[in-house]
């Protein structure tokens, strides 16, 4: 299964590695990192990539990547899910993943990997119980240890390990019992010229909170669950309930937690929140162009875009912009071509617009193309799938818990071409 783990940060150096069965020699990053010279972004690098001996899948987040290595072949899907899981329980841990919190607490980290992993096969990776079994870092549990030389490995094993439902911990008390459930929906999608979809699809999840006392039994229904496609489940949700009956029934883990992702990729079913005018145009003889956009709200049910951002890679032709935005702030580097432009809120009544000249070399040919536009923005309380949760039942226990739905909308790949 999984014989090693190795952090690699941005710059390529390697900033922790962990073995579980023979200790394989870094020199097989050199493969990675050949990948990664090739790959003109990050998130370009491939998952999965082969060598003589071994195959090496990484993960890259928080602007780490995360290599696992192994030797024969197994399922890859199963060794990135481990590896995300790996990055979230660093991320419930610590508060964050990044590399100077990993460094500080590396000895936590090296237990909290033994445990998730035995002997190269998955182990525990529910994060309640590595909690029971680990202890999360505190400033004062670290000066106790420092001086009485004790670690962080809890005294006995933790009490969901042995029974039927192993993510959730026995005798949970709180004097408020409250469930919270984000619906987050990204939507990735490439417009072309003339305003209409080429591609979109809705990539969606839904996020809990539970602090709820003893062992309650959830059922969530949907008003319209035939739109979720694709679906993933955490491990609680009982599969048969929602085949037959498309409800999920659940005893949930104490805390935060993933409880489904899904999909949604019928072209008609994916609503396009925001559409961008644009007007750009190089002329031949001249050494200036013009360059005119605006951003405006579509299909939002009256909710506000905010959170806009415009990003443009120009064209090499282009020296500098001369532009004025009627609303938030613009800036482009001469030297990298990138034109960006931080909107804020869209008001439907004045849509911001940037319009100005762009200087050009003088005497080159017109670009072959238009630039793109990347956006990226976010409305609150809207699903663009058009999900919407039905209602949430509790059963098995006595008291009325507090319940609280949000719905979040935001841009994950959306691209204008022009």
């Amino acid at each position: 299964m999984i014989h090693s783990l190795f952090l690699i940060n941005s710059s390529g150096d390697i900033f922790l590695e962990k073995h579980w069965k023979s200790v394989v020699s870094r020199s097989v990053c050199d493969y990675f990192f050949e990948a990664q010279e090739r790959a003109t972004e990050a998130e370009n690098v491939p998952p999965v990539i082969p060598t003589p001996h071994h195959y090496l899948l990484s993960v890259y987040r928080h602007k780490i990547f995360f290599v696992a290595v192994i030797q024969t072949e197994v399922p890859p899907l199963f060794v990135i899910e481990f590896l995300h899981r790996v990055v979230d329980t660093f991320q419930d841990y610590f508060g964050v993943c990044s590399e100077p919190v990993i460094k500080d607490n590396v000895v936590v980290v090296y237990e909290v990997l033994e445990e998730m992993l035995d002997n190269g096969f998955p182990l525990a990776t529910e994060s309640n119980i590595l909690k029971e079994l680990i202890k999360p870092p505190t400033i004062l549990r670290t000066v106790v240890n420092t001086i009485t030389g004790s670690t962080n490995v809890g005294d006995q094993l933790p009490t969901g390990q042995l029974s039927v439902v192993p993510w959730r911990r026995t005798g949970v008390k709180y004097t408020n019992n409250e469930a919270y459930f984000d619906v987050i929906e990204e939507i990735d999608a490439i417009i072309d010229k003339s305003g209409s979809t080429i591609t979109a699809e809705i990539q969606g999840v839904i996020d809990a909170c539970v602090k709820l006392t003893g062992m309650p039994d959830l059922t969530l229904s949907f008003m319209n669950p035939r739109l979720l496609d694709d679906v993933s489940f955490h491990p609680c949700v009982r599969f048969k309930r929602w085949e037959s009956e498309r409800i999920l029934s659940f005893i949930p883990p104490d805390g935060n937690f993933r409880l489904l992702s899904y999909h949604v990729s019928a072209q008609n079913l994916v609503a396009i929140p925001v559409y961008v005018k644009h007007s750009i145009s190089f002329r031949d003889s001249s050494s200036l162009g013009r360059f005119e956009i605006t951003v405006g709200p579509k299909q939002t049910m009256g909710k506000t875009v905010e959170g806009v951002t415009v990003a443009s890679q120009m064209p090499r032709g282009v020296l500098n912009m001369s532009l004025t935005p009627s609303q938030g702030t613009h800036a482009f580097d001469p030297v990298t071509k990138m034109l960006s432009w931080d909107v804020g809120k869209i008001n439907p009544q004045k849509l911001p617009s940037l319009k100005g000249t762009m200087s050009l070399q003088a005497g080159a040919s017109k670009p072959d193309e238009n630039p793109t536009i990347n956006l990226q923005f976010k409305i609150q309380q809207l699903a663009i799938s058009g999900l919407k949760v039905n209602r949430l039942d509790m059963y098995g226990e006595k008291y009325k818990p507090f319940k609280g739905i949000k719905y979040m909308t935001k841009a994950g790949k959306f691209q204008v071409r022009t």
